[in-house]
């Protein structure tokens, strides 16, 4: 009789945030779950900016695009975590701390992979998510109007002055990890919404980034390009993985084609296991 043995191993905590809306994480965080989906890993998707619910909707749009079309699109298990209404602070972090590690275990148990998405605002739920990330996903736009959520920079020599409140929370959040199990975070600055113009001012965003990364320690990555194609299949709750899939009639272009290999190079570029599998010993 043969019998199968499972690995047993603690899903690994991806983390999108930032303290900046507009910067396209909802959307990151979305292409980063179907990809991962696609390559056949078991993934979790938690929203822990449930009133704004971006990542809700995106979700529950995609749910009903496959229903509505009879296209089996593949999908994350989920969760949305609400803040607390409770007046007393120390009541309302005591309930949202339960709540979001209720979420957590619940997807942990079966997903190799949690994809968290993070209010574009400093809350409680949001220091919770960034405290238990393996890796965090930064996306920023290409521009030092962004690059103030990082850090302050000197307006004529471009030099970092000092780090930003959320490179700060950060450093917070990395210290409160290692204590509670010597774990590291991983962090990924994206830069986002690259444009071909501008061509000084990417090269003078890119080398301040990487002096700072060097000082306060993240990974910089080419992110998405400004592509018309991205907001128009977020109203279907579609990806660039799911065109072909799902029978739109959109001819892929030079453009569509790099956008996959953007989203591609972002999923490479997160440090992660094997998908988990389970294994059979030979029979006696």
């Amino acid at each position: 009789m043969v019998a199968s043995v499972s690995i047993e191993r603690r899903a690994q905590v991806i983390v999108m945030g930032n303290e900046k809306g507009g910067s396209g994480k909802s959307t990151a965080a979305m292409h980063v779950i179907v990809g991962l989906l696609r390559d056949g890993y078991r993934v979790g998707a938690i929203d822990l900016d449930a009133r704004q619910a971006t990542l809700s909707g995106y979700l529950a749009a995609r749910a009903a695009f496959a229903e509505r079309s009879s296209v089996a699109l593949p999908q994350p298990r989920f969760a949305a975590v609400h803040r607390s209404e409770r007046d007393s602070r120390a009541e309302a972090e005591a309930e949202e701390t339960a709540r979001f590690g209720d979420a957590l275990a619940g997807l942990a148990q079966d997903c190799d992979i949690v994809v968290i998405d993070c209010p574009g605002a400093d809350t409680f739920l949001s220091r919770l998510g960034h405290a238990r990330a393996d890796t965090l996903i930064t996306p920023i736009n290409d521009s030092f109007v962004d690059f103030a959520m990082l850090a302050k920079v000197d307006p004529e020599r471009h030099d970092v002055v000092h780090p930003s409140i959320y490179s700060e929370m950060v450093w917070e959040a990395r210290k409160r990890r290692f204590a509670r199990d010597r774990g590291r975070i991983d962090w990924i600055v994206m830069r986002n919404r690259l444009g071909a113009s501008e061509a000084r001012n990417k090269r003078d965003v890119g080398a301040t980034l990487e002096v700072l990364a060097k000082r306060i320690g993240f990974r910089t990555v080419k992110g998405f390009g400004e592509r018309v194609i991205f907001r128009e299949l977020y109203l279907q709750g579609l990806t660039l993985m799911d065109v072909r899939e799902a029978g739109l009639g959109i001819q892929l272009g030079m453009s569509h084609v790099a956008a996959r290999a953007e989203v591609r190079a972002l999923i490479g570029a997160i440090r992660k296991a094997p998908p988990q599998l389970a294994l059979v010993p030979p029979a006696a």
